[in-house]
């Protein structure tokens, strides 16, 4: 019997927990030309197609000279579904695993209605088949719900999973290498505290992550852990937070205009 060969490789003898696992690595950008936005389930989706369908026109509009990636989110609905199943005790997995019904849900609607446009739905498995729709002329739309689901990390506090459809977006514009994710909501932007509920709140044109975990507002327009990330992301450096009920908004954010909101990595 031969010796078993070996094969020299830099992890051979590591094992993988240690701090001197990771390497000093320079990472492709597989798509940095993708323009990756959010619709909002809430903000957006639930308000119905006053506030859609306008977006809707912008997208197709704009889908011949951007490449679009269009994830949904989730909104009332997955509240429902979070509220219900916390009463019920699940845990933080089987939450993340219901709430990502709902905004695929929302992701096949939005399918449909930009079907004469080329819209495709896209399942998170259909990622890498991204090079070929936007050759074809579509317009790919998916999920922003990351697939953790039952693998979903336990929540530092309470059961809500902590990566919902922010974070999914922002994920997906990092392994693409697009330099900012765009989220359409119903507000210009970030604010010091929730303008629905405090006219007094004033609006943060710009602000670094860094910035804006230090300042420990009362509320976030964004899912925390996307700004945790964004402080050690290497190609999603910015993110963009944009009133969707504002005609025009969303075409000048893709132009690469920095109306609403800006949050930047440093």
């Amino acid at each position: 019997m031969s010796d078993r060969s070996r094969i020299e490789s830099t992890f051979a003898d590591s094992t993988l927990t240690s701090s001197k696992a990771e390497l000093d690595y320079r990472p492709v950008a597989l798509m940095p030309d993708v323009k990756v936005l959010k619709v909002g389930g809430q903000s957006i989706m639930d308000r119905g197609r006053k506030a859609l369908f306008p977006i809707l026109d912008e997208l197709a509009a704009a889908k011949d000279k951007h490449k679009l990636l269009v994830c949904c989110g989730g909104g009332t609905r997955a509240r429902h579904i979070y509220s219900v199943a916390s009463d019920l005790e699940l845990p933080t997995g089987v939450l993340a695993a219901l709430g990502g019904y709902v905004p695929r849900q929302n992701a096949r609607m939005l399918q449909m209605l930009l079907a004469k446009h080329g819209g495709i739905f896209m399942l998170h498995d259909d990622f890498e088949k991204l090079p070929l729709y936007f050759r074809l002329g579509c317009i790919p739309i998916m999920t922003g719900m990351p697939p953790f689901a039952y693998w979903e990390k336990p929540a530092a506090n309470g059961r809500i999973p902590q990566h919902r459809t922010d974070a999914g977006v922002f994920l997906s514009a990092e392994v693409l290498g697009s330099r900012r994710a765009i989220f359409v909501k119903d507000e210009d932007g970030l604010f010091t505290d929730d303008p629905k509920k405090n006219p007094k709140a004033e609006k943060i044109p710009r602000i670094s992550a860094k910035e804006l975990l230090k300042s420990d507002l009362p509320d976030l327009v964004l899912e925390r852990v996307v700004i945790e990330y964004l402080a050690r992301a290497r190609f999603c450096t910015e993110l963009q937070i944009i009133n969707g009920l504002e005609r025009g908004m969303l075409t000048r954010a893709l132009e690469g205009e920095d109306v609403g909101t800006i949050i930047t990595r440093d």
